[in-house]
């Protein structure tokens, strides 16, 4: 599906080159509608989802009758957006990678975070998440339901296999484990892009510290919580 998607809108741009060098302007169904799922993110990731669709539609450079006629509501296409920029950037073979035992934990952990901090938690994806977060209360609980949980359990699962400690059954107090990683990455990006900050210090010695700490100490999370609720 995303690579049909990568494909539609290599083809937008490709068309839309011709249009400047005096070819047709017109696009067929598909890539009109891949042209105004791009033009939207890029629009709703700068002005927030209250951005008007009249904006919108000119930026996309087509009438605000046409753009309903690809997403009947404002609702849909936010949704659409939703799947197509905050959910479809995540790639399911980082779960592969993730548990290939044939690397070290910290080798697996820092290239999936060195990856996810370039293609998932770019600028754009953040403002549009946090936007949608905002102005929608179920997209930032169903991101992290879909996919963020599944991660957690992945890095807990493949940490503690390493270190050679059993986790607690609480599943919960894992997740709170391994948000501590997951969290610190995470919020490094909010600095980076959203606060224009964290820039000096070179981004994969940064995932570097961060996975070493957590890696080092895990077993006392797990010791203070089995101590805690023994």
């Amino acid at each position: 599906m995303k690579a049909k998607s990568d494909a539609l809108r290599e083809q937008v741009r490709k068309t839309s080159s011709a249009k400047k060098e005096g070819g047709s302007g017109r696009l067929p169904h598909a890539e009109r509608r891949v042209q105004i799922l791009e033009t939207a993110s890029d629009f709703f990731a700068e002005n927030g989802l209250t951005g008007q669709t009249r904006m919108l539609a000119d930026a996309c450079g087509v009438s605000q009758r046409l753009l309903y006629r690809f997403f009947p509501t404002k609702q849909e296409l936010v949704a659409e957006v939703y799947r197509e920029e905050i959910l479809g950037a995540f790639k399911a073979g980082w779960f592969v990678d993730l548990q290939n035992r044939n690397l070290s934990a910290e080798e697996r952990f820092t290239a999936f975070y060195v990856d996810y901090l370039e293609t998932t938690l770019t600028r754009k994806w953040l403002r549009l998440f946090l936007y949608a977060s905002l102005s929608d209360a179920s997209m930032a609980p169903d991101y992290i339901t879909s996919i963020v949980t599944q991660l957690l359990e992945v890095l807990m699962r493949e940490a503690a296999h390493e270190i050679g400690i059993d986790l607690p059954d609480d599943r919960e107090a894992v997740h709170e484990m391994a948000w501590t990683l997951h969290g610190s990455i995470s919020h490094y990006a909010i600095r980076r892009h959203i606060y224009k900050a964290s820039w000096n210090v070179p981004e994969k010695q940064v995932v570097k510290m961060h996975v070493r700490m957590f890696l080092a100490g895990l077993g006392a999370m797990v010791e203070a919580y089995n101590a805690e609720n023994s």
